[in-house]
């Protein structure tokens, strides 16, 4: 019997111990509750980390797609600063077609969650249902989540992520590798987290002072 565990390490997508070194080693913390890599560099390398929708510590977490390769996200965020998330959140207004398939993307965003929340065994996140990630549907909140997302998912699912992958091509194109340099694979695989994740979830809610 096939089961989701078995299928994503059949598709090449299952996390090995050298892949969470290396995503901690590329993120520079340890990562945590990965489940599966959705992309890799054509060598083989991490380029995205799929993430449980409930981290181990009880906190929901919604973007299920977090890109992790330094040279694209270093690239994105270029053009971040130079504006194209407002210029493609006024598109959004201004294009129906365009908006539908964004909508689309949202849409196809959360049914790919419930499919890690699935294979990793967390089971329905109630607070983050139909909430996505990035600004879906109807802003560009976070680029890197779009193109962790289209990645992801491949060609013609999330149309924004697509136009910001071929806007970084200048920098990064998926047929060659760009690991070289990156980051340092003979470094200490980080151990410290000091991110907002790693607070515990309470149980109840806290009371009133």
């Amino acid at each position: 019997m096939t089961t989701p565990a078995s299928a994503a390490k059949a598709s090449g997508r299952a996390a090995t111990a050298a892949d969470l070194d290396t995503l901690s080693r590329q993120l520079n913390r340890p990562v945590r509750d990965v489940v599966e890599i959705p992309a890799r560099c054509v060598c083989g390398n991490p380029l995205v980390a799929a993430t449980a929708p409930r981290l181990s510590n009880g906190i929901p977490f919604p973007t299920t797609f977090y890109l992790t390769h330094p040279v694209i996200t270093a690239a994105v965020s270029r053009l971040e600063a130079a504006g194209l998330m407002n210029t493609m959140t006024e598109r959004l207004s201004a294009d129906p077609d365009l908006a539908a398939a964004y909508l689309a993307a949202h849409r196809a965003y959360l049914s790919a969650r419930a499919g890690i929340g699935e294979r990793a065994g967390t089971g329905p996140v109630p607070e983050i249902d139909g909430i996505s990630a990035g600004g879906m549907p109807t802003r560009v909140k976070c680029l890197h989540v779009l193109v962790g997302h289209a990645l992801a998912a491949g060609p013609g699912v999330n149309p924004l992520g697509d136009e910001a992958i071929e806007d970084i091509a200048q920098w990064w194109t998926p047929e060659r590798c760009y690991c070289v340099g990156a980051w340092d694979p003979e470094s200490p695989v980080p151990s410290r987290d000091l991110s907002r994740h790693v607070r515990q979830q309470p149980s109840k809610p806290l009371p009133r002072s």
